[in-house]
């Protein structure tokens, strides 16, 4: 890709979106990157040109993407139904912008039978219609963010366990410096136009996680397996209905074995994905 080509970022004021757009600029400059966020003065700090970018406001974003070459899409965090509809104000406004290039930040786990296989419907929606756009496009499904396990150690400590219905089965944790990285690289090298990559780093189950973070923390927590019904109930009454139901569903979806998939992040990233020993270094330096 040209230096001169402008590439956008959507949802530029959240963690992951704020993470792409600093890993891109690192590589095209901040002047070739465009943040496009809902509420734009949440995005002010990175750097780069902020635009308005309200998945809901077709028009608004078909003007936000004006000159923009490329675009990565980060997925919506709406309910599923709502977010297809989302996803293609983006798209058709890319199309109508002159946009030639989409990436979209997909997700890995169960299709069907959990709580959270819905969401993960939705997305495979948006990846057939990024798919028959006509543009050119790349999708990344991402694995389980590692960070939320890292900021709850101070309730796991209270607890003195991690707590969940995941099983044995193992999961693909990543990080969204990671994925960042990566899909800096596939918004700006055209090797990787038409592919689909599952974004995650070495899969482990729920007993390694604790001892990384035993060995990381000097903590001696244990692992406990719950029900579905359970870990539903329990995270419902601490999140509520909604939410408490989709991280249950999520966690089901390790339990399946949903989330131990062959990670492509080499292919998409040109490097191996950090190892957990050495992120978890890292933390406590």
């Amino acid at each position: 890709m040209k230096s001169s080509e402008l590439i956008a970022v959507t949802a530029a004021s959240g963690n992951l979106g704020s993470a792409i757009v600093r890993a891109v600029s690192e590589v095209v400059g901040q002047d070739n990157v465009v943040g496009l966020a809902r509420t734009p003065s949440k995005a002010v700090s990175l750097g780069v040109e902020i635009r308005a970018g309200d998945y809901t406001h077709r028009r608004e974003l078909a003007e936000s993407l004006a000159g923009v070459n490329s675009m990565l899409l980060v997925s919506g965090m709406d309910a599923p139904e709502k977010r297809i509809d989302q996803h293609r104000n983006v798209i058709e406004a890319a199309k109508e912008a002159g946009v030639r290039k989409i990436v979209y930040t997909s997700i890995q786990g169960a299709d069907t039978g959990t709580a959270f296989s819905p969401i993960v419907q939705s997305n495979r929606q948006t990846e057939a219609d990024i798919r028959a756009s006509g543009l050119t496009w790349v999708i990344g499904r991402n694995g389980l963010y590692i960070e939320p396990d890292i900021d709850y150690i101070e309730t796991y400590k209270t607890r003195g366990e991690i707590a969940n219905c995941a099983g044995e089965s193992k999961a693909g944790y990543t990080t969204r410096q990671e994925l960042a990285y990566a899909y800096a690289c596939m918004l700006t090298q055209s090797k990787h136009d038409g592919q689909t990559y599952n974004l995650h780093g070495q899969a482990i189950t729920q007993k390694q996680l604790t001892k990384l973070i035993n060995d990381a923390f000097g903590t001696d927590l244990k692992f406990r397996n719950m029900t579905v019904q359970q870990y539903q109930e329990e995270r419902q009454s601490e999140l509520g209905e909604f939410l408490g139901t989709v991280i249950a569903g999520i966690y089901e979806g390790i339990r399946q074995g949903k989330l131990d998939n062959e990670s492509h992040f080499r292919q998409a990233a040109g490097r191996e994905h950090l190892n957990w020993p050495a992120y978890f270094a890292g933390l406590t330096g």
